[in-house]
């Protein structure tokens, strides 16, 4: 650990010099001192613990107390010009950010598609390109969210892109709505505008910026990527986007702690899923869940409708979704 000015705090050495002192009744001799440790004793005056009389050649504790307290606000102090300095970065990079926007990105054919190896090469790659989108985010998550998400400069980012009037949207899958952490990010990013959809069929992780640069899959376990430029492909993954955006389903994000609610029960979903005509391996399926924990829902749904057949439950659930469908 160091001061402000870079210099370190004392070492154990320095440290038993300072007891020893302090076991003599707090001042000794300057010389006796010196001859003993004059390097301990040089360190121990530059921070403060000790004090040189000149007038009687002496040394004297100074109490560890007030050294600590000038330390402290020395750190304070330097904490806030660096606060002061943060704010002012992008004011002071301003010009620099202007002219990097302002200038026409060159249609090089030979690098309008970028593979990129390894996952961390590729959250890198994605991070970045999130730092400079300005208007539009399109992505398709079938995991859900990561793990840096939740980081607070991330929501922050996320925060002041929405706020500017940017657009954020995302398809996530039905079991997105069983992850706690998945339920609590979209939660938070729809108050500040962001808009999150899921879909029941089959698709692959994608990101759109600006509608101008895509990042796609490259392999089969997501272990490469490739980053699109080309206006035509782009234009293309954009079209597909708004298809499956157009069918995914819209949903209520809130997580378990808000106000004493949770998200909808999972035997809630498989009813409603069960109501549609699905079967007990395909509502497992979309819900990402065993087909025993499925049979256990189904079961504990025939004793809460009294059915003693699944068509009867399916057919009672139907009901109990639309009313008209009795009549």
């Amino acid at each position: 650990m160091t001061e402000p000015n870079g210099a370190a705090l004392p070492t154990e050495s320095e440290r038993r010099l300072y007891q020893q002192i302090l076991d003599q009744g707090g001042r000794v001799a300057f010389r006796e001192a010196v001859e003993q440790d004059s390097t301990g004793v040089l360190r121990l005056l530059e921070l403060g613990l000790l004090v040189h009389d000149a007038a009687d050649r002496s040394l004297t504790a100074v109490n560890p107390r007030a050294v600590g307290d000038r330390i402290s606000t020395e750190l304070r102090a330097e904490g806030t010009r660096m606060l002061l300095r943060a704010e002012e970065m992008p004011a002071l990079l301003g010009d620099l950010i202007h002219a990097y926007d302002a200038t026409p990105r060159r249609a090089d054919r030979s690098s309008v598609v970028q593979h990129i190896e390894r996952t961390d090469r590729i959250r890198e790659r994605v991070r970045q390109l999130e730092t400079e989108v300005a208007e539009e985010m399109l992505t398709l998550r079938p995991g859900g969210v990561s793990p840096g998400d939740h980081r607070a400069d991330s929501l922050e980012r996320v925060r002041r892109f929405l706020t500017g009037g940017a657009v954020l949207h995302t398809v996530y899958e039905p079991a997105a709505l069983l992850d706690g952490a998945t339920v609590q990010w979209a939660e938070t990013v729809t108050g500040w505008g962001g808009r999150f959809r899921t879909l029941s069929e089959p698709f692959s992780r994608m990101a759109i910026f600006d509608r101008r640069i895509a990042v796609v899959p490259a392999s089969a376990d997501n272990s490469n990527a490739a980053v699109v430029e080309d206006p035509a492909v782009v234009s293309f993954l954009v079209a597909a986007f708004e298809r499956d955006w157009e069918r995914a389903e819209r949903v209520r994000w809130r997580s378990a702690d808000r106000e004493g609610e949770s998200v909808v029960p999972v035997h809630e979903q498989v009813g409603r899923l069960l109501a549609q005509g699905l079967t007990q391996r395909s509502i497992a399926s979309r819900l990402g869940l065993s087909e025993r924990t499925v049979a256990g829902h189904i079961s504990r749904l025939r004793e809460l409708h009294d059915a003693e057949t699944l068509f009867q439950l399916g057919w009672q659930m139907r009901a109990s979704e639309d009313p008209a469908a009795t009549d």
